[in-house]
């Protein structure tokens, strides 16, 4: 908090200073007794009317009444990373589209309209990367055109908590009723470390992904168009650990210059704690390092808890959240 020369809070924040991260003490209406403050970091994104809105890493916004206010000030657009590769969220957001790509793909500005027959929300929805080149209202009305054109829902997929990250068009999309129907994070951590954590021996590595794969792959029935999307990206490998019945576990990798991406690691639930999923990254991993590669990123929803504490003793760290934001009226697909 901001304290000033004579020890007392101080609000050093005004509305000019909409679209910087700050950090804020309010007062507690409703409290239990004797908590009297509480503190909130995040972008502001909006201060209109006596109200502040404060949008989380998390995506979550926060809103606080002008006159609640103790204290404010802003802060470092980003804190200092204490461990894993440095790298910018448009970096990171340019690597993970490429890992993924959509089947169809149109510019509208700086923005990236994608599609696959639904295929995920991932590549089914818009990357706004920049400036669309028109007023926001009608570039989302040019995207909700262009979606309804192939029968699909339209979707943007921001992020929030980096540098660089998309907190006020958050604001904006929800303020014309647009509706956040998935939230998950990005991490990023060193590629060396995974490498050393399993015996890949038992891992078999391919081009392709084959039936036994696709089998155990979560989505079933994958389509022509979900196979172009599995296999698109500059360097992309399918693993594989045999079993009696089948792949007892899979993953998929794509080598990017520095950076491999891990997806679609999957275990055979009565296989589980055995160490399978940690075999299969070690040999993807040790396959990437021979490529090149000297970091990380996956991507893992916000409530899988296993798969965070299992991610984070390998190095990995969250590095932003992303979201994909519904039209209003529109359908649903999968992430």
């Amino acid at each position: 908090m901001e304290i000033s020369a004579a020890g007392r809070l101080e609000v050093r924040i005004t509305a000019a200073d909409v679209g910087k991260r700050v950090s804020v003490r309010s007062l507690i209406e409703h409290g239990a007794p004797g908590e009297k403050f509480t503190d909130t970091v995040g972008v502001l994104t909006s201060w209109d009317n006596g109200v502040l809105l404060i949008t989380r890493k998390s995506g979550e916004s926060v809103r606080i009444a002008e006159s609640a206010l103790v204290a404010g000030k802003a802060v470092p657009s980003a804190p200092a990373r204490r461990r894993g590769p440095a790298a910018s969220y448009e970096e990171l957001a340019r690597v993970a589209a490429r890992a993924w790509r959509p089947v169809e793909s149109e510019r509208l500005g700086q923005w990236e309209l994608r599609a696959a027959s639904g295929f995920t929300r991932r590549a089914n929805s818009v990357l706004p990367l920049g400036a669309p080149g028109l007023p926001l209202d009608e570039a989302l009305d040019a995207v909700r055109r262009w979606y309804g054109e192939r029968g699909l829902p339209a979707y943007v997929q921001t992020a929030t908590g980096a540098e660089g990250t998309q907190e006020l068009l958050c604001a904006e999309l929800e303020e014309r009723g647009w509706q956040r129907e998935v939230t998950a994070e990005l991490w990023a951590g060193p590629l060396a470390p995974i490498a050393d954590r399993g015996d890949p021996a038992g891992v078999v590595l391919s081009r392709e992904a084959g039936e036994g794969w696709l089998a155990r792959y979560q989505r079933k029935g994958v389509s022509e168009v979900a196979l172009r999307v599995l296999r698109s990206g500059p360097s992309v490998w399918f693993a594989s650990v045999p079993g009696p019945a089948g792949p007892a576990a899979i993953g998929r990798c794509v080598v990017d210059g520095r950076w491999a991406g891990f997806a679609a690691v999957e275990v055979d639930p009565a296989l589980r704690r055995q160490g399978l999923g940690t075999a299969v990254m070690a040999a993807l991993a040790r396959q990437a390092l021979d490529e090149g590669a000297s970091a990380a990123w996956l991507q893992v929803e916000a409530d899988n808890a296993g798969a965070r504490a299992l991610y984070a003793g390998m190095g990995f760290a969250a590095h932003h959240a992303y979201h994909h934001y519904r039209a209003p009226d529109a359908g649903r697909t999968g992430r």
